[in-house]
Parts: structure tokens; C-alpha cells; sequence
């Protein structure tokens, strides 16, 4: 399965700030998702990262000299006209300046002003340059323009001081490369996808609680799939995980949280894609206080009950997906629980397996849908049984 950036021509633009060694990884995260990258630097750039780097990292020769560069035609013009979309990183309060004044006189703000594709900055400077009217000036200019501003964040900065103006981690920064192109190439522009994930925590006390042996990796992966398709994706998760970039998350602990979380974002939503692992029951009356041993004696009791089942009751003008996680019986069960829950189709996997389901990177599945059809997955990665499940909804969407 391809993925959104796979054979997307991209230029990444660096200028000359200190961060310009985390474009190295920027690029290279880009080339490893199937990207073709050309690089652009200003002479500032060259300062602080060589181009033989960047040549290193996708085998091509980065545009830095505007007047020795030699190319068929213009050199900027090919570097704009081939362009995907063309990310600045980092992007410094001169570059900024230079992009809302028209200024081209290097290859980055000439590819800047030449494209035609979205253009995303990522700057980096410090706090005092960053809230300088100037360049909060520049900046509203670029964002009327659609310029994208991915950051910066509050972090510790060169200066040795902490505040705005750090640039966004390479990870992140390739999230919402992601997340942009997905909204101009993807099969889910403009849909509105909700996804559930991780094992709910039941309190005992407050530290204690009952809950099991979801990740949560399956979720994300469905949210991260959907966001790289263009959908504006909703996670509700008990998970730990980081938040992929371009991905609204909220946080939550318990079922009952989770059922009010999932009805709110379920009212506008155009797919319900329920892959957390709920409790079935919770503690009737969670202590307030930490129950101490000394005071339970041998044995402790703690009395149960249902809790409500979040894919059921949980209706709408929206296609339905929910999971069956079963160490036994895996189509007969997850059967039942598709006519049971009113869904459109029902994941099933065998979480007894070692090689896959919880807490693991792959996942083997069988989809079931409402017309009692079936297709049976062999192991990939979670990502791959993502893009398989949104195929179906995307039909189903179109067939509605």
C-alpha cells in the first residue's frame, strides 16, 4: 500500500538558523516515506549544514547558488513547477521577511515565489525575533496569502533562554507534511472520521484501577491513515502514545468518558470507527482513598457492574466500524457482534496470537461487513490494516 507521500515531489527550503541540522532528518524521514526530495539553501544555510549532506540524503545536488546552478531552463522555475508542495525548515525571521516583501534573491525564497503548490514554514529564531512586530507582520501577510505555519513551539533556545520560537520537532513537522498533502491528493478530504483507542481504566481507588492489554497502536494508526487521506480526524484514547501531528486527540480514562467524549464527536462525524478496547464492567463504588492493605485483610472484594456499551448505543448518520478482539471462535464471535451493534463492518483478531494484536506493530484481521461479506488480512503492519479498513469505508461513504 502506498502512502501519501510516496512519489510526491517535495522541496525542502533551509535557511540559515542553528536548527538547520534537524533538516537532515526532516529530509531523510521524507526520502524513507518515498518522497522525492530537492533541497534549496540559502548561503547562510551552507554556514551551517554542508549540501554534501543533503546530496547524501536523496541522492540529488541541492540548489544553493542562484548564478552557477546549471539546469535545463530556469533553475527555480523546474525546482516550483515540479513541486508537490515545498516546506521551509527552518524558516528564519529574514527568510519570513523575505517571502512577504516578494524578496527572491536565493533559491529558496525564488522556489517560494515561483510555486504553485502549498507552502509550509517551519520557523525557528529566537523569542525576542519571533514576537517582534515585524515579524508577527510578516507572518499574518504569509498566512493570508495560504502560506502554512507549521509552529515554532516554547522550548530552550540558543540564546539560552526558553520561549517561543523553537523549531518543531522533524517528526512532527512530517506529521503535518502528511496531514497538508492528504488534504489536497486524499480520498477522505473534508470527511469527518472519529477514532477510539486504548484499554479504558476502571477506577478501584485512585491508584488503582481494572483495564487490560490494549496499546492503543491500532487506533493511531487508523487516525494517522485517515489524517494522511485528508480527513479531519477526531482520537479519543486512553493511550500514552504521542499524538500524531494533525490529529485532534482527546484524552480520556474511563468508559463513561469515553461515551460522552465519543457521542459529542460522533454528532458531526461521517465514519464512528470504534478500535478502543472497552471494559465491560467497572467498580460500583471506587474508593475515594487508597485502600490500604492493612484494612482489607486476606481478600478483597470489589463489586462490579456494566458498564454501557459505547458501540451500541452510540448511533448516527455514519458508517459504523467496531472490533472483535477474541482468543477463541474469532468469525463466529465477531459475527454476533456486528448484528448485535448495528455496524456497518466488524475488525476481528485473534488477540491470542504472539506475532500480532496487542501491543505489537502488526496486526492480522478479518473484515466482516453487514451484507455477510468477509476478507480475511494476512499479517502487515497496523498502518496496512488502517488503509484497509478506510478503503471500505470510503466505499461504503460513496455508496451512501
Amino acid at each position: 500500500m502506498s502512502g501519501v507521500l510516496d512519489s510526491k515531489h517535495i522541496v525542502v527550503g533551509v535557511s540559515g538558523s542553528i536548527a538547520a541540522y534537524k533538516a537532515a532528518e526532516i529530509v531523510s524521514r521524507l526520502v524513507q516515506a518515498g518522497a522525492h526530495v530537492d533541497v534549496a539553501m540559502t548561503k547562510a544555510a551552507v554556514e551551517f549544514i554542508t549540501p554534501l549532506t543533503f546530496r547524501a540524503l536523496t541522492g540529488r545536488d541541492p540548489y544553493v547558488d542562484v548564478y552557477r546552478h546549471t539546469v535545463a531552463g530556469e533553475a527555480h522555475i523546474e525546482l516550483a513547477r515540479r513541486a508537490d508542495l515545498m516546506l521551509i525548515a527552518p524558516a528564519t525571521a529574514s527568510t519570513l521577511a523575505r517571502l512577504a516583501h516578494g524578496l527572491a534573491d536565493d533559491f529558496v525564497s525564488l522556489a517560494a515565489l515561483a510555486t504553485a503548490a502549498p507552502v509550509l514554514v517551519a520557523p525557528a529564531m529566537d523569542s525576542q525575533m519571533w514576537d517582534n512586530a515585524a515579524t508577527q507582520a510578516n507572518k499574518t501577510t504569509l498566512e493570508h496569502r495560504g502560506v502554512q505555519f507549521l509552529g515554532p513551539v516554547s522550548g530552550h533556545l540558543a540564546s539560552g533562554r526558553s520561549g517561543a520560537g523553537r523549531l518543531m520537532e522533524p517528526e512532527a513537522i512530517v506529521d503535518l507534511v502528511r496531514a497538508r498533502l492528504g488534504k489536497e491528493h486524499g480520498n477522505m478530504s473534508g470527511l469527518k472520521v472519529v477514532v477510539t483507542a486504548g484499554g479504558t481504566r476502571e477506577e478501584i481507588d485512585p491508584v488503582r484501577f481494572l483495564s487490560n492489554h490494549s496499546s492503543g497502536k491500532q487506533g493511531y494508526a487508523i487516525a494517522e491513515a485517515a489524517r494522511d487521506r485528508g480527513a479531519e480526524v477526531t482520537l479519543i484514547t486512553t493511550a500514552g502514545l504521542a499524538t500524531p501531528g494533525g490529529v485532534r486527540a482527546v484524552k480520556v480514562a474511563s468508559a463513561l468518558e469515553m461515551l460522552e467524549a465519543v457521542r459529542g464527536a460522533a454528532k458531526t462525524a461521517d465514519t464512528v470507527i470504534m478500535a478502543a478496547a472497552v471494559a465491560d464492567y467497572r467498580p460500583s463504588s471506587p474508593a475515594d482513598r487508597k485502600l490500604k492493605k492493612a484494612d482489607m485483610g486476606d481478600q478483597l472484594t470489589v463489586e462490579l457492574i456494566e458498564n454501557p456499551d459505547i458501540s451500541k448505543e452510540v448511533t448516527g448518520d455514519f458508517v459504523k466500524v467496531v472490533f472483535a478482539a477474541e482468543t477463541n471462535d474469532l468469525i463466529q464471535n465477531a459475527t454476533k457482534k456486528l448484528q448485535a451493534k448495528g455496524a456497518a463492518l466488524i475488525v476481528a483478531n485473534d488477540v491470542s496470537a504472539t506475532d500480532a494484536g496487542f501491543g505489537v506493530d502488526d496486526n492480522r484481521v478479518t473484515i466482516l461487513d453487514a451484507k455477510g461479506g468477509r476478507e480475511d488480512l494476512p499479517l502487515m503492519t497496523k498502518y496496512e490494516v488502517a488503509g484497509r479498513i478506510l478503503d471500505r469505508v470510503v466505499d461504503l461513504l460513496a455508496s451512501c
